[in-house]
C-alpha cells in the first residue's frame, strides 16, 4: 500500500490557496461525485443546534470554498445572516456565481487573520469545514474563533480525522489511490491537490488530539460524531462552544481517548475532561431519530440539535 509516511509535496511548499485557485473550476464536479459529501455538511450544520431557522443570528463560514458549506449552513439556518470567507480568489469566484439570498455575503480573507478582512464578532455560530488541517497556526486560529463567538455559541469543525484508527487510514488510502486521485487525473488534468488531500488527512490530528486543541483554546462541551457511508470514522463533526460564563473558560484536557472504531452514540462522544468528583451535567434530550437507513450505509446515531442556544439580547 502506498505512502506509509507521506512526504510534503508542491502544495505544502507553494501554498494551499494557490492550488485551490488552479482547481476551482473542476472542484464542484469532483466533490459532487463523492457520495454523501453535501449530506454530511448538512448533517454537521444541523448538529450545531441553531434555533428558530437562524432568525436574528450572525453566522460565520470559514473556509467556504465554492460555497458547499455555506449552502449547508443556509439549509440549517435560512433566516440567519451568513458571512462566508475563503483565501482562494477562484474558489470564491465559483461560489459567487451561484444564487444566494441577500443575507449571504462572501469575503476574501485569511482564516488565520480574519480581522484584516474586516471580519469582527460576535457571531452566534462558526462553521469550519475541511479547513483546520490546511492551516499553519491551528491553535491560534481556534483561539481566534473562540474570541469571535458570542458566549454560549457553538463552533463546528467538519474534518477528516483518521490518525487514531488503522482501519480508517487503510480505507482512506485505498479510496484515495483507487478512486479520487485517478478521477482527478481524468477530470482535472492534475492530481497535486488530491494527493495533498490524502497526505493532509493522514497527518492531521486524531480525535483525541483535536479534542485537546479545542479544550486548550477555551471551548467546552466538546463532542465528536462521525458520518454515515464509506466515510464513517473518516469524516467527523467536532462540536464545542464558547462558555456562557467567561469564568468557565479555564483550559482543560480531554484525557480519555475516544475509541475511533466504536459506534457513535446519539449524544456524541464527550471529549471534555470528565470529573469523578461531581455528577455530569444533564444533556438536552435528542430529537427523534432519523429514518432507518439501508444496511449498507452503516449509519450510526445522530443528534440534530446538539446545543440548543438562546442568544442573549442584543445591544
Amino acid at each position: 500500500m502506498r505512502g506509509v509516511t507521506p512526504k510534503p509535496g508542491p502544495i505544502e511548499r507553494g501554498g494551499v490557496a494557490r492550488s485551490f485557485d488552479m482547481h476551482a473550476r473542476t472542484y464542484d464536479k469532483l466533490v459532487g461525485a463523492n457520495p454523501g459529501y453535501h449530506e454530511h455538511l448538512r448533517l454537521t450544520t444541523k448538529r450545531m443546534g441553531l434555533p428558530d431557522r437562524g432568525a436574528g443570528l450572525r453566522l460565520l463560514d470559514v473556509g467556504c470554498g465554492t460555497g458547499a458549506s455555506t449552502a449547508a449552513l443556509l439549509d440549517a439556518a435560512p433566516d440567519a445572516e451568513i458571512t462566508a470567507v475563503d483565501a482562494s480568489h477562484e474558489m470564491l469566484a465559483q461560489a459567487t456565481r451561484k444564487t444566494w439570498p441577500r443575507t449571504v455575503r462572501f469575503v476574501h480573507g485569511n482564516a488565520e487573520n480574519l480581522a484584516m478582512s474586516g471580519i469582527v464578532g460576535p457571531f452566534d455560530g462558526i462553521l469550519a469545514a475541511y479547513l483546520l488541517r490546511n492551516l499553519v497556526h491551528r491553535d491560534a486560529a481556534l483561539r481566534q474563533f473562540h474570541r469571535l463567538l458570542r458566549p454560549g455559541a457553538p463552533l463546528a469543525i467538519h474534518e477528516y480525522s483518521v490518525r487514531d484508527s488503522l482501519r480508517s487510514r487503510l480505507v482512506w488510502t485505498t479510496v484515495c489511490w483507487g478512486v479520487i486521485i485517478p478521477m482527478a487525473r481524468v477530470r482535472a488534468g492534475s492530481t497535486d491537490l488530491y494527493r495533498y488531500l490524502w497526505r493532509s488527512a493522514l497527518q492531521f490530528d486524531g480525535i483525541t488530539a483535536l479534542g485537546k486543541r479545542l479544550t486548550s483554546a477555551g471551548f467546552e462541551d466538546i463532542r465528536v460524531q462521525t458520518v454515515p457511508g464509506w466515510q464513517q470514522h473518516i469524516v467527523h463533526t467536532f462540536l464545542g462552544r464558547r462558555p456562557a460564563d467567561p469564568m468557565a473558560a479555564e483550559p482543560g484536557a480531554a484525557e480519555e481517548a475516544a475509541d475511533p472504531e466504536a459506534p457513535t452514540p446519539a449524544e456524541g462522544i464527550d471529549l471534555t475532561d470528565p470529573s469523578t468528583d461531581r455528577p455530569p451535567r444533564p444533556r438536552p434530550a435528542p430529537d427523534p431519530p432519523l429514518p432507518t437507513p439501508r444496511p449498507e450505509e452503516g449509519r450510526v446515531g445522530f443528534v440534530h440539535r446538539m446545543y440548543p442556544i438562546t442568544p442573549p439580547p442584543r445591544g
